[in-house]
């Protein structure tokens, strides 16, 4: 669409094209739903079709979220009638706290995949750093709402990933909400095999994740922000009495300025700083304009400006695992 973009190259070969399509491609498009379901299933499936006709090829989604299996109507849709091939699009997944035993790890990719009907995925990380008892339930809780950790050596459960790797299930293996200390934990594993292309976190001007992504450039670890637009409203996963993000006084006016949106000026913010950026709708409107991120610059005084919006507000806190030993959230970062 005689747009410019930006192209990251993941240590493992794959090419990275920002906001978040690893293959050279425009953008990214994020599939998370609430625990309210506020998109039906059916829903996915358009919206997931509709993302592709607009030139989105980087779909971020995972077993926890229940809809891959409208994910994957929708991608085998799009290829069926030309709009795409296999390899135009990049499919993240996610291996959730319930299948990091290493014997689980497999099965659960393998589960994915049939849901999806693909025979590979791009990307396969791990959803949390959190190990939890096995089973069907998502989130297991004991009698007290407390939940039910399990034992499980994270190098253990990375081994796992190497070889669904090997074994040609996914292109590249990387984590997601990793401190830097959990991330040292698997670089200094002896044997290490691949290193994490990536760790997908909440990243946005009031969580801009400055050390972290200095410790993953180091590293040539990619940064990938979730939650880039501060966060969905919804009590079940955010903590609704931080303000919002888009209403910010300085991302409005540097949005005046170039006469773009908050969300947009949010989005590029990300980019300029060699972050990875998931931008998460439901909204056909919103879609399409996310895609609009390449139209403009951001000035270095406008970037100078949104980094000191940093306040280190977490939205996605994940409260349920706090008291698990490998909760991630009370380093630093």
């Amino acid at each position: 669409k005689g747009r410019e973009y930006p192209v990251f190259t993941l240590h493992q070969g794959l090419r990275l094209c920002s906001p978040a399509d690893y293959s050279g491609f425009p953008s990214s498009f994020c599939l998370f739903p609430s625990l309210a379901q506020e998109a039906a299933k059916s829903e996915a499936l358009e919206v997931t079709k509709f993302a592709i006709e607009v030139g989105f090829r980087h779909i971020d989604c995972a077993y926890v979220y229940q809809n891959e299996e409208q994910v994957g109507q929708a991608i085998q849709s799009k290829i069926s009638d030309g709009t795409v091939k296999r390899e135009d699009i990049f499919y993240t997944s996610k291996l959730w706290c319930t299948f990091l035993r290493p014997e689980l790890v497999r099965p659960a990719l393998e589960k994915s995949l049939k849901n999806l009907q693909l025979d590979y995925v791009d990307l396969y990380i791990i959803h949390f750093p959190l190990a939890t008892k096995p089973g069907e339930e998502l989130l297991p809780k004991d009698e007290n709402g407390k939940l039910i950790g399990d034992s499980v050596d994270l190098c253990h459960t990375w081994e796992a990933l190497e070889k669904c790797k090997d074994a040609g299930l996914t292109k590249s293996i990387g984590v997601s909400n990793f401190n830097h200390k959990q991330l040292e934990k698997i670089l200094n594993k002896p044997g290490l095999k691949y290193k994490p292309v990536c760790n997908q976190v909440e990243c946005h001007p009031y969580l801009n994740q400055s050390k972290l992504l200095d410790f993953c450039k180091s590293h040539d670890i990619v940064l990938v922000a979730y939650g880039a637009l501060g966060s969905q409203r919804v009590k079940e996963w955010v903590n609704l009495n931080h303000p919002v993000l888009l209403e910010d006084p300085v991302l409005s006016a540097i949005a005046k300025k170039h006469k773009q949106t908050p969300a947009l000026v949010a989005l590029r913010y990300q980019i300029q700083r060699g972050v990875v950026v998931l931008a998460k709708s439901y909204n056909k409107k919103r879609i399409k304009e996310n895609i609009q991120v390449f139209d403009f610059e951001l000035t270095p005084e406008d970037m100078k400006a949104i980094d000191g919006l940093n306040r280190n507000i977490r939205y996605y806190e994940f409260l349920v695992g706090v008291s698990h030993p490998e909760y991630p959230f009370s380093e630093e970062y």
